[in-house]
């Protein structure tokens, strides 16, 4: 059972990977990179997410190594604090309260115990630079109030603040300024580049920064594509600088190579530019990295690089520019056309991603699966020209069909339009283009629809259009003579007096069809295609249309642009119910009857759930999100949830999933178990977030039901084995950091020693074989021998006590061994 009061809504995944620099680990084993309120942990090699680290309640801004162990991780967010992690385990080591919020955070080698971030105090719109210090304390979360101004007047991004020549001082951009500050004069030099608005100095804007590691050199990127490389800026009046120019657009991102012997740069081109040595005619490129390079980040040890990208990817490269692994997230696209609809067969979401393509995003990994190329042809990046746009996307029978529309529209005259059919391949495991249809419609394609009914025979897709008309399409097998190749074509055109078709849905049965016209809602037949009703309202046109499902299968519903939902039933042929409610977005729950409506306000967004056939809702959350929802799925739960209460129940089969209009992926869910340990607990009881391994069942962590079974058969057995968890050694180890733990050669011996059994557990049953082993191997007419085993039988007993009633004479042992050296191998035979 689920604690009501649990129930939130929450970022589900989907966040930017590409929102700041992304960050190595000292060996270049991990790459970390911030995730919405999350920071995550990727392996380089895998491609895999190791950890998630939780804690922040707002977005996290920043992300840098400690300077002093690399193998802790500093983050700092907009609530305010800057969080110490230990990256290896996951854990949370401590908290550093500051109480402004961080919009970016620098270390610094030099600086021990300060780090260095972007806070603004006075006015929204101006930041500062300022340094942190940060207190030691014992405990688990310290006030870190000591703030020392640096630099002011600067711009909120991280990528116009760099610190250069192992830390002697910091560059800040800004406009057409640069400013820098030397640690050790507490001076500030400032350079001003023209800023008329004539063709020669026109895009002279700064964009980026980057400092040499070790000498005194600034690389700065400008919105005209150049990049200038400064010297001599100790002095406002000897100082001079250098032009590099490749990029034909805004300079992205610099950064330089560990030594410093190389300057990388980005921008819109997506390829990555090396200039060696600093010079315009030594440079390398790689190319066709498929979108806007936003990020460039070097690794610690200087063997490999990474790209940021305007898609949500990042890119790891070779030293040799060789790219090595690619981390896709939940691309962004300009707008979201097609919705957000289910595969069938993955359980993937599935939206709108790269221009032309669909993107299959995994919800329970956060991790892009697989694009599919619709359109199939080179996008060229151009702000002026009209793309093709992929407006429309449907799956039918289960995940076998895929249907898809795409237009390009210049003039109004001038419309391309285009649909798709993609047929699943089992072999390749993808979508194959089985029919391609030109102009379907002589006008916009505003809904299409596939009969996804079970008893189904004929796969069955429906199209609406503003010129009128719908069309079903049907899979025909006469494609050619062999009556091998099927296809799609036209089975029906239906129009009413002329009106636009806006939607178009099946019931759940596929025994009929509503299409809305406007302001009017007509029902057909699905087998002879006649009209069987209409229902109209004059409520305004129709926005949303949904059939009930289950047990409320009977009714209709459709949501009107005046803000009213109708409900009608369709025995009666009458309107059921009605509402005043704005909605924006409607959604079945193909596991259950609910229905969750999201309506807009002035204040934000509201939910409700709600049954067709009861006009009270179950479910209302106000103010889900203070921003327009675009869209809404419910997607199927491989395990279903345990609410009782009649009010959160909806959620037991199914997810409900949500879009903003700044494309924020939302769900409501509960507080994960980790959120609800507290700091100390998470540090202390590291052992309860151990996967279920072998070495995880030694600590003896079983479930309830495990432990009784297992106390049951202890009770009937000599042999009781010594609890681990007890053992100092055991805890000592599993507590205890990597990284400030002895050698192992050290803890080898203490550990296997905790772990062996003591002479006082052993039963009655394993000392006899004892002592038949040594007899057998030594001459039983011995007289030595005889003595030798009577004293250990003798030892042994004493510590048995009453375990061992009768004790043996000499004889009777000899009599025994002559037993054993008798041939028994004769019954085997019969």
């Amino acid at each position: 059972m689920v604690d009501e009061e649990t129930i939130r809504v929450v970022r589900c995944g989907g966040s930017e990977l590409n929102f700041r620099r992304a960050v190595f680990s000292a060996d270049s084993k991990y790459i970390f990179c911030v995730s919405g309120d999350f920071v995550k942990v990727y392996s380089t090699v895998t491609e895999e997410c190791v950890h998630i680290l939780h804690g922040h309640r707002n977005l996290v801004t920043g992300i840098q190594l400690n300077p002093n162990n690399h193998l802790q991780l500093y983050s700092c967010s907009l609530d305010g604090t800057i969080k110490l992690w230990d990256y290896i385990d996951g854990i949370l080591i401590k908290t550093f309260i500051v109480g402004c919020k961080l919009h970016a955070l620098f270390t610094v080698a030099q600086a021990e115990d300060s780090v260095f971030a972007i806070v603004n105090k006075e006015k929204p719109d101006i930041f500062q630079l300022v340094s942190v210090k940060l207190p030691k304390s014992s405990s688990q979360e310290v006030e870190a109030k000591e703030l020392s101004f640096v630099l002011d007047y600067i711009n909120q991004s991280p990528k116009c603040i760099a610190f250069g020549n192992e830390g002697v001082y910091v560059a800040a951009v800004r406009e057409f300024y640069l400013s820098v500050y030397f640690f050790k004069k507490k001076t500030t030099s400032r350079f001003t580049l023209s800023s008329s608005r004539n063709k020669k100095h026109a895009k002279n804007n700064f964009t980026c920064v980057a400092c040499h590691p070790t000498e005194d050199c600034i690389a700065s990127g400008h919105m005209d594509g150049k990049i200038r490389l400064w010297r001599n800026f100790y002095d406002d009046k000897k100082y001079t600088y250098t032009c590099l120019h490749w990029h034909h657009d805004m300079v992205m991102d610099l950064a330089f190579s560990v030594t410093g012997t190389s300057l990388l740069s980005g921008g819109c081109e997506s390829v990555l530019v090396e200039w060696r040595d600093a010079t315009e005619k030594n440079k390398e490129f790689l190319p066709r990295l498929g979108a806007t390079i936003e990020h460039i980040s070097v690794s610690p040890a200087g063997d490999l690089f990474c790209t940021s990208h305007s898609d949500n990817k990042i890119i790891i490269i070779h030293r040799n520019l060789e790219a090595s692994a690619v981390i896709q997230g939940l691309v962004k696209d300009r707008s979201i056309f097609t919705g957000l609809m289910i595969d069938p067969r993955t359980k993937a979401l599935v939206l709108n991603g790269k221009p032309g393509h669909l993107q299959f995003y995994s919800l329970q990994s956060d991790k892009q699966l697989y694009n599919l190329d619709i359109i199939q042809q080179e996008y060229i990046n151009d702000y002026g020209l009209i793309q093709i746009e992929l407006t429309k996307a449907a799956f039918g029978c289960f995940g076998n069909w895929l249907a898809t529309v795409e237009q390009r529209q210049e003039k109004e005259t001038e419309l391309e339009l285009q649909m798709k059919l993609w047929m699943y391949n089992k072999k390749t495991q993808g979508f194959i283009l089985n029919t391609k249809i030109n102009m379907p419609h002589e006008d916009c394609i505003t809904a299409l629809c596939f009969c996804n009914a079970e008893k189904s025979e004929q796969p069955t897709l429906v199209t609406a259009s503003k010129d009128g008309y719908f069309k079903v399409w049907i899979l025909t097998d006469d494609s050619d003579i062999y009556k091998k190749a099927v296809g799609w074509t036209c089975d029906f055109v239906g129009s009413y007096h002329k009106y636009q078709a806006t939607n178009c849905c099946f019931s759940e049965d596929g025994s009929l069809l509503a299409v809305s016209f406007e302001e009017i809602v007509t029902i057909w037949d699905s087998v002879t295609w006649e009209l069987k009703c209409t229902f109209c309202q004059r409520a305004g046109k129709i926005r949303h249309l949904c059939f009930g499902r289950l047990t409320c299968s009977k009714y209709l519903l459709g949501a009107t642009e005046n803000g009213i939902l109708c409900c009608w039933n369709l025995l009666s042929c009458a309107l059921e119910w009605n509402a005043k409610l704005n909605v924006r977005v409607m959604e079945p729950d193909p596991n259950s009857e609910n229905i969750a409506a999201i309506s807009q306000s002035s204040v934000g967004s509201d939910l409700f759930v709600f049954k067709p056939s009861e006009p009270r809702p179950l479910y209302i959350q106000k103010g889900i999100s203070r921003e327009e929802v675009q869209w809404g799925v419910f997607v199927p739960r491989d395990v279903p949830e345990s609410f009782t209460s009649e009010a959160y129940q909806w959620l037991n089969r199914s997810q409900f999933y949500f879009l903003t209009k700044s494309q924020s992926l939302l769900t409501f869910s509960t507080k994960s178990p980790e959120e609800k340990l507290t700091p100390t607990s998470k540090q202390l009881l590291a052992e309860e977030s151990l996967p279920t391994t072998p070495f995880y069942f030694i600590l003896g962590k079983h479930r309830q039901h495990q432990d009784e079974k297992l106390n049951e058969t202890l009770e009937n057995e000599l042999v009781q084995l010594p609890l681990t968890e007890n053992i100092p050694a055991v805890s000592e180890l599993l507590h205890t950091p990597a990284h400030v733990l002895p050698s192992a050669a050290f803890l080898c011996s203490m550990f296997v020693n905790s772990l062996l059994l003591s002479k006082e557990t052993k039963s009655a049953k394993e000392i006899p074989e004892d002592v038949d082993m040594e007899e057998e191997k030594e001459s039983e007419d011995s007289d030595e021998e005889n003595d030798f085993i009577e004293k250990v039988q003798d030892t042994n007993n004493t510590g048995l006590g009453e375990d061992i009633i009768h004790q043996l004479s000499k004889s009777e042992e000899k009599e025994l061994r002559k037993f054993r050296k008798i041939d028994y191998s004769w019954i085997a035979a019969l």
